[in-house]
């Protein structure tokens, strides 16, 4: 961390200074000025000039433990919990050194309880104040100055993948070193930068917080020594598959290399006592689940057999591949013509003409999925997993996309991660865009992501978001 200056902090932190400087006193006069109103609390009455003394007394001794915590340090990674902390400990400072000086205001010296309210109500304004700072960055508090080490065909990924503001909340782009071995037609719009002196010494000058790897050819190449004295010098250093993982929410399939799969965190969950009870916690929701939607099916049935006739079947069922590769029937409200696949398996493609009229209603809103709930008590399936895929194309995928398999290591789900942020795919490389959310779910997988995922999922369902 750097040095506590108020000199040293960036135009930014110096804005916010001043800001919570004003906020951290004014707390203060507030809480004395509506204790005057109301006389919740008793109190000498103090003038004016020494009241405004004390709170800015007060907001100093809050502010110099804040700088000394790092709070207005623009480095500081912390999420919310660890800037609520931080905030915490130093106004508990602030409260505690004036009520050491507190005695030698005599007369004029404030009630203990009023202090209290003080800090109280400074602690719940602040934490507002940082969460909403921390969400809209508008003191650079947010964003890393970003620096790609490598300027070929792996660092042409963020390039593409992450070319829109939307997809850069996290970070600025300061820009691509060339390094040797880089492909010539890799980075084509970014900034291209030719070192001529140290990285060290251009990542200090240009205020640098991460640096990320990316450089076709490493081996023998990479300036360890380097990286090695920027990170201790505070710089981060991460890795292009890390990179893509954290600010997209997926994995580069294209990139892994069997290493970073042995030495990363997750894909196989350790948890024994989540997989035991999964079965459990999925059947029991699933039985709740079938109570609220039964009429919804009922409905589906009947506009079924209104469009189709009433000997149309309403449901069928087709084989998919679960859990370790094992095979198991799907049920499904019927959405196509009773002769969709007379011409054998496809894949469903935008504006298929095999799609009946209810059928595109039943797709839009997911109640053609309902009947998988059958699924979920069976042990098949969970409520959250990657999407169970047809034999026929698993066998051709798997031979086409590497790591497809992978995906098999968990139960299929009703909705998944890769639903919610690729809802499409009808090619081979739509397969290929979902299996990098998949494998990121599956590395990530936990109680919270699923939660996350079901209630994206019923925002999908309500506003007609799903195809």
């Amino acid at each position: 961390m750097s040095s506590p200056n108020f000199r040293d902090l960036s135009i930014g932190s110096k804005s916010l200074v001043i800001i919570e400087l004003v906020f951290f006193a004014a707390a203060l006069l507030l809480t004395v000025y509506f204790n005057d109103v109301f006389s919740f609390i008793e109190q000498n009455k103090v003038p004016t000039n020494i009241l405004i003394i004390y709170a800015l007394i007060f907001a100093l001794v809050v502010q110099l433990s804040s700088l000394a915590l790092g709070l207005y340090n623009s480095k500081l990674r912390e999420n919310f919990p660890g800037i609520f902390r931080r905030l915490l400990v130093s106004i508990a400072i602030g409260f505690f050194i004036m009520i050491l000086i507190n005695p030698f205001y005599g007369e004029q010296s404030l009630a203990i309880e009023l202090l209290a309210f003080s800090a109280v109500a400074n602690l719940i304004f602040m934490s507002c104040f940082r969460f909403f700072i921390l969400q809209v960055d508008f003191f650079g508090y947010r964003k890393k100055n970003v620096l790609v080490l490598g300027s070929g065909d792996r660092a042409s990924i963020i390039e593409r993948r992450m070319r829109r503001d939307v997809d850069r909340q996290g970070f600025h782009l300061h820009g691509f070193v060339v390094m040797d071995g880089d492909a010539e037609n890799g980075i084509e719009r970014e900034t291209r930068i030719t070192l001529v002196g140290s990285l060290v010494s251009y990542a200090l000058e240009h205020n640098i917080d991460e640096i990320v790897v990316a450089s076709d050819e490493r081996r023998n190449n990479l300036p360890v020594d380097e990286l090695f004295a920027c990170k201790i010098r505070g710089i981060e250093i991460i890795e292009i598959l890390d990179f893509i993982e954290r600010e997209t929410g997926q994995i580069a399939v294209n990139l892994i290399y069997p290493s970073w799969v042995i030495y990363s965190n997750g894909f196989a969950s350790a948890n024994y006592l989540r997989n035991t009870l999964d079965w459990i916690f999925n059947a029991t929701l699933a039985f709740f689940f079938f109570l609220i939607t039964w009429p919804i099916m009922l409905i589906t049935v009947i506009f079924i057999k209104i469009e189709e006739g009433i000997n149309a079947p309403v449901l069928y069922f087709q084989e998919r591949v679960g859990l370790d590769g094992q095979a198991f029937n799907i049920y499904k409200f019927r959405s196509m013509k009773v002769d969709a696949e007379k011409d054998g398996a496809q894949m469903a493609s935008e504006n298929d003409n095999r799609i009946t009229k209810i059928g595109n209603f039943l797709r839009k809103y997911r109640i053609d999925e309902l009947p998988q709930i059958y699924n979920i008590m069976l042990g098949q399936m969970g409520f959250v997993g990657p999407r169970p895929e047809r034999p026929e194309f698993v066998q051709q995928l798997i031979k086409n996309i590497p790591y497809y398999n992978e995906r098999h290591n968990v139960k299929p789900g009703l909705t998944g991660w890769a639903q919610l942020k690729y809802p499409y795919g009808a090619t081979e490389n739509d397969s290929l865009e979902k299996l990098k959310y998949d494998l990121y779910y599956i590395k990530h997988r936990s109680f919270l992501l699923d939660l996350l995922i079901l209630i994206r999922t019923v925002e999908v369902v309500l506003f007609g978001k799903g195809r």
